[in-house]
This record gives C-alpha cells, structure tokens and sequence, in this order.
C-alpha cells in the first residue's frame, strides 16, 4: 500500500469518525452515528495493520491476529452482558484501558531507547497520561460501581503528595530521554499512583466531571503515543477523542459552576469542616398558620387533575431499573390532558446523559427532555413535581450550605413546585452526603422504598377516578379477607405474584395456573410467578412444570430477585405451597426450617392460598399466615380452587 493510498483512506476515516460524532448529538441518527463511527474504527486498525505488518515475522502476525480475536470476543460479549445501570462504570472502565493501551505503545518506545529527543519526549509523556489515566479510571469505575468506598478520601497533605509526585514524573520524562529503561520505568510507576491519588478523593456531583475528563486524557494519550510512533492516525483519532472529552468537561464544569482546578484539587469535595444544611426560610407571613402535611389522598387528587406536571429523573431511578414505569406514568398522565416535561441535570447519574439515555431507553420522546436550565422558571407553574430518585441534583442546600461538596451547584428549582413528591429509597443524604431539607418541607410527599413500586402507585393513583380514601376513613380493626375482596382485587390488580408449591404439581395445576396468568395479564396486569429453588421435590421442579404450560421463563423469578416485589404487588396467589412461604422461618428456633429462607409472602397486602388443607407442610411447623387477617385459604383440590379465582376474575 503507498503512502498516498494510505493516508488518503486515513482521512476517510477521520472524516467517518467526525460526522458519527456529529451523528451522535441528535437523537434520531445517534445509533447510526455510533455505527458509523465503530465502522471507521474497525476500518482505520485494518488499515493500520496491513501498513506496518510489511516484513513481520509469522509469528508476530498471528500474536496480532489472536490478541484481535481475544479483544473482539471480550468486546462483543461485555456489550452483550452489559446492563444499563452499570454503563457509567463501563464507560469509566473503557476509559482506563484507551490509557493503557497509550501507555503499552508508547513504553516500547521509552523503555527500548535510541530514538530521537521528540519521540522520546511524547513517549513519556504518553507513558505518563496513560498511565494515569488507566488507575485513575480504575478507581472512578470502582466507586461507581460500590466496588470502593464512593466517598471523597484525602491523605495528609494531599496537594503536596501530587504536586510533588508530577514534578516527579517531569523530571524522570527529562531523564529517561537520555537514559531510558529504569527512568521510564520510575515514570510509568509514579503516574499509577498520582492517578490513584487523584481519583481517590473524588465524589459526589464531581464524579461525573472526572469521568469526562478522564474521557479526554485518554485521547490526549493516544494522540501523544502517535506522535512517539509517527503514525498520524493514531494522533488524529487521539486529538477528536481528547477535544471532545475536553469540550465536554468545560460543559458539565459551567453546568456544575465549578472550575476544573477546584476538583483536580480536591477543593469540591473535602473542605472542612462540612456546614449543615438548614432549609431556607420564608417569609413568615406568607405561611399559613399551621400547615397541613401533604397526603398520598393529595397527591392522587392533583395527579388526576394536574395541568402540567414536571418528572424529576435521577441515580435511584437507574437502580430500580423504574424508567418503564416512570413512561407509564407520563403516559397515563398525558392520557387525562396534563403535559408531561422531564427535568434532566446534567450530573444527574453517574456519567453525562446518564437520565436521557435511561429515558430514551423507554421510548420517551426526546423532545420531551428539558436541560436544568431551560425546565427550573417552570417549577413554580406547574401542579406537581414528581422526584425518581434524585437527591443531590435537587437539594436547595446547594445554594445556602456553604463548605459542603455541593455548595455553589446549581440545582433543579423543586421547592419552587407547589407540592412535590419524592419517590426516593431513603432519607438519608444523597451521593454528596448533604441532607435535603425538601424532606422535612409541608408540600413534600416522601414515598419511600423501592422507586420502581413507589411510581407504580403513582400510575395507580393517575388512572383511579377518585382519590384513595385517607387512613383516618379506614376501618379501625381490619376485616377479614373474603372471597369478594379477592374478586375485586384481582379485578383491578396492577401486580399479582403467583407462588407455586409441590400442591400444584400433586393436582397438575399448572395449565390451570397458566390460564389465570394469561387472563390477569389480559386485563393490564404484571403477572410474575415467584420460585423457591425447594420448591418441589428437585431443584426446578416448579420451573419445569410451569415452562411445560408455556409460561414465558422471563415470567420466572427466583426468590432473591422477587422478594422485596412482595410488598408492591396488590395480591399474592399460593399454589400448593406451604414451608417455602412459612414465616415461622424466621423465628420458631428448633424447627427444620429455621434460618431457612422463604419466599416473603407475608409482607404482600392480600394473599390467597390455594392449598389442599390448612395442617403443617412436609416439615411439619404450622404456617402463621394461615390465621392472618389478609389471608384467605381455598382449600380443597388446588386445580379446582385456581380455576375458581378464574372464575372470580371474570365476574
């Protein structure tokens, strides 16, 4: 191949990559801009090996062919394995191995020696970002991923620990280009551990901050490593991916006021001592006397009636995998007249675009996503504003708190909305460990728990035509379940969990139990069947038998997975099954099955158990839940008791 046909399909390649960036900033070819862009990829390592592989021995060609296959297989199958929640860390992951990669490249040229003084310079220097950049990814990808502690750790006289370890790392750039090995060596150890020192006491807000500008010191590396090897593509593709991760860290530092020399500091997250954060105060003439707390009867009643209506994303959103639920919010929302809008920060997650992904994942439309500047003068307009898992990006802390991590950064105007309910796991302090002051607020409605139930509630309270009644209207002494409630109930159930037992496999049930799920299903229903691995006589006992019926095995959840769903559905079903539901489990000492695990059937609202008889199961310990108010038992045959809640369904 000539230089001229070489350099010339080199600028196709650059061109390719730069217009799949251009591709990429809108929604509508963002996916063909990625293709186009991995295909220039793939197009410019093809180009790169067949221009240098001229006079290699065999053996260094099949090393190059085998360690492609190696990378493409890893590649392939991470991005099949990858989940969404974990793309933050991924990013920072992939990050850190550009970095190494630059610094394997150019530590050939640093350590081996006898090249010109500029080649040897960019050698190390590329040896010395890309080294930093690998740990540094490492230790950000990390704390991401709860792997490490997430918060903010500073050695003592942190600032002179790294800028003594960069003066440093110049002085043994200087020295390796006239003595390399050892030198290089000094180089490629210290700038590990400057990255490790200077991630280490990152967090909060920033950590989206220094992911993208580890993003851009690993294309400075590989744009340095290809001037270390003279090989101009590398340089080019280097220079695209360190500009652009350069713009983009000058964008999330306006967005976050902040200065990049504050967080390479560390001044952003470990001043001391830390400021409480107090609620800002009103006027008090403007409060009413005594103010009524906000109620879930409120809530459904604005939802019902609301005009505009503002959707706060965040990190627990991504947690709970919620960002289905939260389009079903919007939709039954905008299906009664409101108009839906989605506040997005731009450090809200754990990377750039983290909430726009999630959302457009959802197939929520993109114009309907609002950056925090153009959405925060409309809090005050709308009639509610709804929080998923949002803490830090909406804590007014930030604009009082002075000495905390977020003190300074801008933050979405939620305490200018009339009223405001946050679906957030806790109330404890978010990310930057600051406490929100909206938790304790008269207009705040806090439903905490799990984001994903907590909107589903939502939805419930959106679509009901009257409000839920309040708990004082309650009864005082809870009735007894009857077979009319639970006809009612799985009527108008948005989630029912059914639960099979060696019962169902004794009366052959499952076609039965089939039949009920497809019917609820029918109806708008979330249908999952929960699975103990004892369940039966052999482990997957029960998934045989209900794949048998052709239960879609995405429908099957082990019990790990589907514990904590038991408290959010509207109704759990018990086919034959009796220890593996036994909360006796957990407190009768002495019994086969204590300190066993169980399904946690107890903790679902309503529960009907389709057994044969009320006695013990096979390890003979009597079921509490057999006497519990919100339990009704269908005894007798298990078929015949399934096919009457079918009945029960249909009315």
């Amino acid at each position: 191949m000539s230089n001229f046909v070489y350099y010339a399909l080199c600028g196709i390649c650059i061109a390719a990559v730069l217009l799949g960036i251009n591709m990429m900033s809108k929604v509508k070819t963002a996916v063909q801009g990625n293709a186009l862009s991995a295909a220039a990829m793939i197009l410019a390592m093809a180009l790169i090996f067949f221009m240098h592989v001229k006079g290699a021995g065999i053996g260094i060609v099949l090393a190059i062919l085998a360690a492609l296959a190696v990378g493409t297989v890893i590649g392939v199958y991470g991005a099949a394995k990858a989940k969404m929640i974990s793309m933050p860390q991924i990013i920072a992951l992939l990050n850190g191995l550009g970095g190494g990669a630059s610094a394997l490249v150019a530590a050939v040229n640093a350590v081996n020696g006898g090249v010109p003084v500029f080649e040897a310079v960019t050698a190390g220097l590329a040896l010395a970002i890309g080294a930093l950049t690998l740990t540094g990814s490492l230790i950000a990808a990390g704390k991401l991923a709860r792997i490490l502690d997430a918060r903010p750790k500073s050695l003592p006289h942190h600032s002179a620990v790294m800028g003594a370890l960069a003066v440093l790392i110049l002085i043994g750039i200087v020295l390796q280009t006239v003595s390399s090995g050892a030198w290089a060596i000094l180089v490629a150890v210290l700038s590990l551990v400057i990255g490790v020192v200077f991630v280490m006491r990152v967090g909060g807000a920033d950590m989206p901050i220094t992911i993208s500008l580890l993003n851009a010191l690993s294309g400075v590396a590989g744009g340095i490593a290809g001037m270390a090897i003279n090989e101009p593509l590398l340089v080019a593709v280097g220079g695209i991916v360190g500009a652009s991760g350069l713009i983009l860290t000058e964008d999330m530092c306006k967005a976050m006021n902040r200065k990049l020399i504050t967080i390479l500091t560390g001044k952003t997250t470990v001043s001391a001592p830390a400021a409480k954060a107090q609620p800002a105060e009103a006027p008090a003439e403007e409060l009413p006397e005594e103010p009524e707390a906000l109620t879930e009867e409120k809530v459904a009643a604005a939802l019902q009636t609301a005009k505009k209506v503002i959707l706060v994303p965040g990190y627990g959103m991504a947690l709970s995998q919620a960002q289905a639920d939260v389009a079903a919010l919007a939709a039954a929302l905008e299906k009664k007249g409101a108009e839906v809008k989605f506040a997005i920060h731009p450090v809200a997650g754990r990377m750039p675009g983290h909430m726009s992904v999630l959302l457009c994942e959802a197939d929520i439309d993109y114009d309907k996503l609002f950056m925090m500047e153009d959405i925060n003068e409309e809090f005050a307009s709308c009639d509610i504003a709804v929080v998923i898992g949002a803490n830090d990006v909406t804590n007014p802390a930030a604009n009082t708190a002075e000495g905390t991590p977020i003190y300074g950064m801008p933050v979405l105007d939620v305490e200018k909305a009339p009223m405001a309910v946050f679906c957030n796991f806790d109330d404890k302090p978010g990310y930057a460990g600051v406490p929100n002051p909206l938790y304790e607020a008269e207009n705040v409605l806090l439903m905490l728990g799990d984001a994903k139930a907590s909107v589903q509630k939502l939805i419930g309270y959106a679509e009901c035509e009257t409000a839920p009644a309040a708990a004082e209207e309650l009864p005082a002494e809870a009735a007894k379940v009857t077979v009319d409630t639970v006809g009612q109930v799985l009527q108008t159930a948005k989630k029912v969990i059914l639960v099979p037992g060696y019962g169902m496999a004794l009366s052959q049930a499952q076609a039965e139990v089939a039949r009920l799920a497809g019917s609820l299903e029918r109806r708008g229903t979330e249908v999952k069947f929960a699975i103990h691995p004892v369940a039966g006589r052999m482990p997957g006992h029960m998934s045989v038998l209900l794949c048998e019926a052709d239960i879609d095995y995405d429908k099957l959840f082990m019990m790990e997975d589907i514990n904590e769903e038991f408290a959010s559905c509207d109704i759990a079903v018990v086919i034959g099954a009796n220890d593996v539901t036994n909360p006796a489990a957990n407190t009768a000492e002495g019994t086969p099955i204590y300190g066993m695990p169980v399904l946690d059937v107890e903790k679902a609202p309503m529960a009907v158990f389709c057994n044969f008889d009320d006695k013990p199961g096979y390890a003979g310990v009597p079921n509490p839940l057999y006497e519990a108010e919100n339990v009704l038992l269908m005894l007798g045959d298990a078929k015949e008791s399934v096919g009457k809640l079918q009945s029960y369904l249909n009315g």
